[in-house]
C-alpha cells in the first residue's frame, strides 16, 4: 500500500505538473491583457502596467502571425483551379475554412477567446499599447532613409529604402491575408433578413475586397496615426531614383524614375527626369515588376468594387490612393545640365511650419462672416491664443444639430465604448461627421442635416484658421458631436469636473509646471475649438487655468452658436466643470497644421460629400434606406 501511495503521489505530482505546464501555455487572450493594463495604469501600478502591456503586444502578435500563416498555408494547399461544376468551388472553401480553424485551434486554443472588438484591434493597430509602456516608436527603414538622404549619405539610403520597399510588399501581403477575417455587416444581420445564397456571398467577397483594396492607406498610417501619409509608396521610388543617380548608377534610376510614373503618369519633374536618363544612358529601361503587379492588382480590385457597389445600388468613388505627387521637397528635382549638377536643399533645411507658427504667434484677423461677433479675445480670457465667438450658428442649425445629435450620438462613441470616461456622474454620447453622413444616406436621420453637420465644421475651421492668421492650411485632425448629460440622483456633493484639466497636444503636470509633448497625448494638434448647441443646463462651464491646474484665469457659460477656440499646446490648460442638471451638446472639433495627420474619417467623409454632390441628393427628402427603392 506504501509503495502503491508513493506511486499514486508521484504521478499525481506528474499530472498537475503537466496540467499546469499545458495551463501556462494557454495563449492570454490581449483584449484581457491590454483592459488589465489599462485599469493598472490609471490605479497607479506601472510595474503591472509594464508586465501586461507587453504580454497583451506579444499575445497580439502571435494571434496575428499566427493567423497570416494559417490563412497563406491553408490558401496553398487548396488552391481555386478551373471548375468544371459549381460544387467543386465550394469544396476549395470548405477544404480552406476547415484547413484554417484546424491550423488556428492547435497553434492558440479555442479561437472564442481571442475574439475581440473592432475598438481593441483598432488600439492595437494604432500601437496605443505602447502609448502607455510610454516607449518610443521604431524607427522604420523608410524614415531612416529619408534621414541619410538628408544627410547626403545616398548608398546608405538605398540600402534603407529597398529594405523598406521589401517590407512594404511583404507587409501588403499579410495585410490581404488578414482581410479574410470575419466581416460585420451593420444593419444586414442575415438572421434578420432572409438573404439568398449569391447575395450572401456576394456581400462578404465585397467586405473583403474593399478591406484589401484599403491595404495601401493601413500601411501608409504611422503606428498611432489616424491619417495615412500621402503619397507613401511612390515616394519611396523618387527619393531612390534620384540617390541612385547621385551614385552614379542612372540605369537604377531610370527604372525608378519610370516606376514612379506608373502612380502618376503625368508628372512634370519626373518625366523630364526620365528624358534626361535616357539622354545619358541611350537606350529605354523599364519600370520595376513588382510595381506593375501591385497596381495591375490594385486596379482590378477597383473595377469588382465598382461592379459590386453598382450591384448594391450604392455609390463608390475610388480614393485617392496617391494623391499627391509632393513630399520629396527638393529645390530643384530634376538634374539641370548635361554635366549632372544639382543645387540640392534637403528636406531637413526646410522650416517645420508648427515650429514657424509657433514663434510668430498672431491673433485678431478676419471673422469670414458679417454675423460673427468677437465677445473676448486672449487679453479679456488673460492668456494667448484664445478667443469667444457668438453667433457662428442661428438658433435654428442649433435646434437641428441637437434634434441630430439625439438622433444619431451612441453612448461612449469617440471614448472607447466608455459611456463615463470623464465622470461616473455623466453620459456622454457622440458621433463622427463620417458616422452623421452615412445615417444620412441611409435615411435614418434627414440627410440635410449631416450635410449641415459637415459644413458648419468646416465654418468653424475657416474661421479659426483666419482669425489666428495661420498662413498655412488648418486641417481637421478629429471632428465630434458630443453630448455629455447629467445622470439624475448622482449630483449631490459633487465635487468633480465633467471634463479634468488637461492640454489638447501634451501631458499636463500640474506639479512640475510642464506639459510634455510625448505620446499618449495627441502631440500633432495645434489648435482646438468648442461649438455649443445650447445652454439650458446646470453647470458645464468651460474654464481656463494656469499650468497648476487649480487657478481658474477665464470661466465661459456655453450658450448656442457661441465659439471657443484656441491653440492646443500647455498654455491652455483647461477643463469643463460639472453638469448638474440636463444635458449639453457642442461641435468639439481639433485642428492640425501638419496634412501628414489629417482626419482620415473627413476625408473619407470628403469623398462621400463628392459622390452625394455627383448624385444631386441633397434636395430629395430621403426618409428610407435608398437600398430600399432597388
Amino acid at each position: 500500500m506504501d509503495v502503491n501511495s508513493k506511486l499514486c503521489g508521484v504521478l499525481t505530482c506528474i499530472l498537475q505538473a503537466l496540467l499546469l505546464s499545458m495551463s501556462s501555455a494557454t495563449l492570454q487572450p490581449f483584449d484581457l491583457l491590454y483592459d488589465n493594463g489599462v485599469e493598472a495604469f490609471y490605479k497607479g501600478d506601472f510595474g503591472d502596467v509594464v508586465r501586461y502591456m507587453e504580454s497583451a503586444l506579444s499575445s497580439f502578435s502571435e494571434v496575428r502571425e499566427t493567423r497570416i500563416s494559417c490563412r497563406l498555408r491553408c490558401r496553398n494547399h487548396h488552391r481555386f483551379g478551373d471548375f468544371q461544376i459549381e460544387e467543386a468551388f465550394f469544396e476549395v472553401i470548405l477544404h480552406r475554412a476547415h484547413c484554417m480553424n484546424e491550423c488556428i485551434d492547435r497553434k492558440l486554443g479555442a479561437q472564442s477567446m481571442h475574439k475581440v472588438s473592432d475598438d481593441v484591434i483598432q488600439d492595437f493597430n494604432r500601437r496605443i499599447p505602447y502609448n502607455y509602456l510610454q516607449l518610443a516608436y521604431r524607427k522604420k527603414a523608410f524614415f531612416a532613409g529619408v534621414k541619410l538622404y538628408d544627410e547626403g549619405n545616398y548608398e546608405g539610403a538605398v540600402t534603407f529604402f529597398e529594405g523598406a520597399l521589401e517590407e512594404y510588399y511583404r507587409a501588403d501581403v499579410e495585410c490581404q491575408a488578414l482581410c479574410e477575417g470575419p466581416h460585420h455587416f451593420q444593419e444586414q444581420d442575415h438572421v434578420l433578413y432572409r438573404y439568398s445564397l449569391n447575395e450572401l456571398i456576394s456581400d462578404h467577397y465585397m467586405q473583403v475586397l474593399h478591406c484589401e483594396h484599403e491595404c495601401v492607406r493601413d500601411l501608409a498610417t504611422r503606428p498611432g496615426r489616424l491619417s495615412p501619409m500621402e503619397n507613401y509608396l511612390p515616394l519611396h521610388y523618387d527619393y531612390l531614383q534620384f540617390a541612385y543617380f547621385q551614385m552614379g548608377r542612372t540605369d537604377e534610376a531610370l527604372a525608378c524614375a519610370l516606376t514612379y510614373l506608373l502612380f502618376h503618369e503625368e508628372d512634370e519633374f519626373m518625366t523630364e527626369n526620365v528624358e534626361y536618363y535616357r539622354e545619358i544612358l541611350e537606350h529605354d529601361g523599364q519600370p520595376r515588376k513588382e510595381a506593375e503587379q501591385y497596381l495591375r492588382r490594385h486596379k482590378q480590385e477597383s473595377d469588382l468594387l465598382l461592379i459590386g457597389s453598382d450591384n448594391l445600388g450604392v455609390p463608390y468613388i475610388e480614393g485617392n490612393y496617391w494623391s499627391s505627387t509632393g513630399g520629396r521637397e527638393d529645390a530643384n528635382r530634376i538634374p539641370s545640365g548635361t554635366d549632372g549638377w544639382m543645387d540640392y536643399v534637403p528636406i531637413s533645411a526646410k522650416k517645420n511650419i508648427t515650429a514657424a507658427i509657433a514663434q510668430d504667434l498672431r491673433d485678431g484677423g478676419p471673422l469670414l462672416y458679417e454675423n460673427v461677433r468677437l465677445v473676448l479675445n486672449s487679453q479679456a480670457l488673460n492668456g494667448s491664443q484664445r478667443v469667444v465667438l457668438d453667433d457662428v450658428i442661428t438658433d435654428d442649425e442649433c435646434s437641428e444639430l441637437s434634434h441630430l445629435a439625439h438622433s444619431v450620438t451612441a453612448a461612449g462613441d469617440g471614448y472607447k465604448g466608455k459611456m463615463s470616461p470623464h465622470t461616473p456622474n455623466e453620459k456622454f454620447e457622440g458621433a463622427t461627421v463620417l458616422k452623421t453622413l452615412k445615417y444620412g444616406y441611409e435615411g435614418r436621420v434627414p440627410l440635410k442635416s449631416a450635410r449641415l453637420f459637415y459644413d458648419i465644421s468646416e465654418k468653424a475651421r475657416s474661421i479659426i484658421e483666419s482669425y489666428f492668421v495661420l498662413n498655412s492650411t488648418l486641417h481637421f485632425s478629429y471632428t465630434h458631436l458630443v453630448c455629455r448629460t447629467a445622470i439624475s440622483g448622482q449630483q449631490e456633493y459633487r465635487n468633480d469636473l465633467s471634463h479634468p484639466i488637461h492640454a489638447d497636444n501634451c501631458l499636463l503636470d500640474p506639479e512640475a509646471n510642464e506639459c510634455w509633448k510625448e505620446p499618449p497625448a495627441y502631440t500633432y494638434r495645434d489648435y482646438s475649438a468648442l461649438l455649443y448647441l445650447n445652454g439650458d443646463f446646470d453647470g458645464g462651464e468651460f474654464i481656463f487655468t494656469e499650468m497648476d491646474a487649480k487657478t481658474v484665469t477665464a470661466s465661459v457659460k456655453p450658450r448656442c452658436g457661441r465659439l471657443v477656440g484656441f491653440s492646443s499646446g500647455g498654455e491652455n490648460p483647461h477643463g469643463v466643470r460639472a453638469v448638474t442638471r440636463g444635458q449639453r451638446c457642442a461641435v468639439a472639433l481639433w485642428f492640425t497644421l501638419d496634412p501628414l495627420y489629417r482626419e482620415l474619417e473627413r476625408l473619407q467623409a470628403d469623398e462621400v460629400i463628392q459622390a452625394l454632390d455627383h448624385e444631386h441628393m441633397w434636395d430629395r427628402d430621403l426618409h428610407i434606406n435608398p437600398k430600399d427603392e432597388l
